[in-house]
């Protein structure tokens, strides 16, 4: 398996692999593939990679610019992160996780932000902070992870795309 930067022709794959991750998973609302499409279409995926094997997509990753209320800049959202039903488990996620962590290092990122859960993202050095909030968010499942710089803090917004 590699993992590499999407490319042009990739955006059926990405999108098929998004929809199947996340059927029946009860914490979707089955837009996450819209998601990916609405960052793509705006410009505001700034990193977006697949995991592929034998020419075929297993997995894709999305980090997209975040806003938060310090005014701190330069930090970025994970998500959706995505692998395909009958591979997950197998170490796909983290692979893309990672990757995508240094790839941001790679771009100066400030850090990382990420809803999800703390037993997965903190294995990656994801952590709660209880200055960094997500609105309609439980706060053990946001959580922020510095990269270059000091942790950020206040509210954090999302790119309008995961708004719809």
């Amino acid at each position: 398996m590699m993992i590499r930067t999407e490319g042009p022709d990739d955006a059926a794959a990405i999108d098929a692999v998004t929809r199947a991750a996340f059927t029946d998973h009860p914490h979707s609302d089955q837009t996450e593939h819209l998601i990916v499409e609405r960052l793509r279409r705006s410009g505001a995926l700034s990193v977006s990679l697949v995991a592929e094997e034998d020419g075929k997509i297993l997995g894709h990753i999305a980090f997209s610019p975040v806003e938060i209320g310090d005014g701190i800049s330069n930090w970025y959202g994970l998500g959706p992160v995505s692998v395909a039903p009958d591979r997950q488990g197998e170490g796909i996620g983290g692979a893309l996780v990672r990757a995508g962590l240094e790839r941001l290092s790679e771009l100066g990122a400030g850090g990382c932000v990420v809803m999800g859960e703390p037993g997965y993202y903190g294995r990656f050095g994801f952590g709660h902070h209880h200055d960094l909030v997500l609105a309609d968010c439980a706060p053990q499942y946001f959580m922020g992870l510095a990269l270059s710089g000091p942790m950020a803090c206040g509210i954090v917004r999302y790119n309008s795309a995961f708004y719809g």
